[in-house]
């Protein structure tokens, strides 16, 4: 019983300093600036629409040659 209580005493412990060196880890990270966040969010999304029209485009590129093999 004794042994089960200094266990937890040790991972509250391990948790605790973890948490500790998060907070100060995310002190030092370099946030982005509202304009940038919406430069890059602008980005992201004109990237993921290429992609999803170029994988519609393959899509239904390759259904077409699938139906003419077929007949």
């Amino acid at each position: 019983m004794v042994a089960q209580e200094i266990v937890v005493k040790k991972s509250s412990s391990r948790s605790k300093k973890f948490l500790r060196e998060v907070k100060a880890e995310l002190k030092k990270v370099s946030w982005p600036t509202k304009q940038e966040l919406i430069s890059n969010t602008g980005v992201v999304f004109i990237a993921v629409a290429l992609v999803v029209i170029l994988i519609w485009a393959m899509d239904a590129f390759f259904a077409q040659v699938l139906r003419f093999i077929i007949k």
